[in-house]
């Protein structure tokens, strides 16, 4: 006797509507066509491996197992490790209930969205901006309004007017080093932005992975600061702060934090809660033994990508046809190009990789579209010689799509 005939399960339709119109990050995929083994990536994220500190992650990983036991293997705390905690608090002079300890900043972003944003809220993004944080807030259905940036940064005469003519509940920003671009967003405008948002009641997210990476220039004031300061009071402070460990120590232990005013952070512990428990224990406690060396992990760190973009910089100045322009970082990871209009780098991108070159066309970090003149580069994994060679069959690959 055969089995009765069934319908055949239509997934689409059992999916949520929140989640239908994710799609897979653009970066993702490309990585998949260019990590071929003699394609020469200027495409990835990644922090440089041959710089992890694993003599020290080996010892740290010892001391804590020698000194915690299977406690270091336990569950734990929502909140996060306490001298962890801690010791975060005290680098910006608040207390360590302020302080959430997260599995990466990208877990960060799309917690804050879950707790933050609500279907047609409308979401103010830097244009270009981060396009993971495009990826954590989508499922939650807002409404971007881009924001139009400079070599300053965003455009704070231009926020201006958005805010009088929006109704805003958010503002997502990168200051420091921005993804994809490089930019930094200067002091007067880190003080109008948060003035102005302050003014119309908009929540700020700094999103700062990058900021100690800085190998040229001087430190400026974070957004969180600039908002304390304004505030008065760290339970008062419009502006919410990310940063993560991955890009100054190792990112595969996905250890990061979100610093905010306290009710922020009793939403947060909740929405962890239901997405992980807790961070894993073990790799909060490694994290807190390495703190010690953080400081010349730092300055390897910095050196090492302020050597790599410098000569990158110097190559595509001497290989690039005229008419190409790009940004000049004083740290972090990328560099952005803008190529004459007319030139799509999306659909140049296959004949750069004939010639075992990669990069990231610039449109999908717009959240609204635009930049298909545009890429981003990553100087950090790099060897002198494959930024040589690289950016040579750019210039190539550049000077074919002119003609």
């Amino acid at each position: 006797m055969s089995a009765p005939t069934r319908p055949a399960l239509d997934f689409q339709a059992a999916f949520a509507a929140r989640v239908r119109g994710m799609t897979a990050s653009a970066i993702r995929e490309i990585l998949k066509v260019t990590q071929q083994p003699d394609v020469i990536s200027f495409a990835g994220g990644l922090p440089a491996p041959e710089l992890f500190p694993l003599a020290d992650v080996k010892a740290a990983a010892a001391r804590v197992l020698d000194t915690y036991g299977p406690a270091a293997l336990q569950y734990s705390t929502t909140e996060g490790h306490p001298p962890l905690r801690e010791w975060i608090a005290a680098q910006s002079g608040i207390p360590a209930q302020n302080v959430q300890i997260v599995t990466g900043s990208q877990q960060g972003l799309d917690l804050l969205g879950k707790i933050l944003i609500s279907e047609g809220d409308t979401v103010l993004v830097e244009a270009p901006t981060y396009l993971g944080a495009l990826q954590s807030f989508q499922p939650y259905l807002p409404n971007y309004v881009q924001l139009p940036t400079d070599e300053g940064g965003i455009d704070v005469d231009a926020l201006e007017g958005i805010l009088k003519t929006t109704r805003a509940k958010l503002l997502y920003a990168v200051p420091n080093f921005q993804n994809p671009t490089g930019r930094t967003l200067s002091v007067e405008r880190r003080r109008r932005l948060v003035e102005l948002t302050a003014e119309h009641g908009v929540l700020v997210i700094e999103d700062d992975p990058y900021g100690a990476l800085r190998f040229s220039g001087e430190a400026l004031p974070s957004l969180y600061a600039l908002g304390l300061e304004l505030a008065g009071d760290v339970d008062r402070n419009h502006v919410i702060y990310s940063s993560s460990f991955s890009k100054t120590l190792v990112p595969g232990l996905r250890d990061a934090w979100v610093q905010a005013a306290r009710p922020i952070i009793q939403k947060l512990i909740m929405a962890k809660q239901g997405a992980d428990l807790h961070t894993p224990t073990l790799n909060q406690m490694i994290i807190t033994e390495l703190l010690p060396i953080l400081p010349r992990q730092i300055e390897i760190v910095k050196q090492a990508y302020g050597e790599r973009a410098q000569h990158m910089m110097a190559r595509i100045a001497a290989d690039f046809p005229g008419g190409v322009d790009h940004t000049v970082p004083e740290g972090g990871m990328f560099l952005w190009v803008t190529l004459p209009h007319g030139i799509d780098t999306q659909a140049m991108l296959p004949r750069a990789v004939e010639r075992k070159v990669a990069y990231v066309p610039g449109s999908p970090f717009y959240a609204l579209g635009g930049g298909e003149n545009t890429m981003r580069l990553s100087y950090c994994t790099a060897t002198p010689a494959q930024i040589e060679t690289g950016i040579k069959a750019l210039g190539d690959t550049i000077r074919e799509a002119l003609d």
